[in-house]
């Protein structure tokens, strides 16, 4: 699954309201055991694009929401 949700990550990249749609998604289908690497994933792939949304959806799910 974690593979899955990169390779959908990659292709959505164009695009930012589904970029962040998709992440949402694969953090409610991704293992919780497998979230710190995904997230490290996302980082070094997404952050000189994405590091807002990265932080905003990484940050909420740190906080519980």
């Amino acid at each position: 699954m974690l593979d899955y949700m990169k390779m959908i990550l990659t292709k959505v990249s164009f695009n930012k309201a589904l970029f962040e749609k998709e992440l949402r998604k694969a953090l409610n289908v991704i293992p919780s055991i497998e979230v710190p690497d995904f997230r490290t994933w996302c980082y070094r792939q997404f952050a000189r694009i994405y590091r807002r949304v990265l932080k905003r959806v990484f940050g909420e799910l740190s906080l519980g929401m």
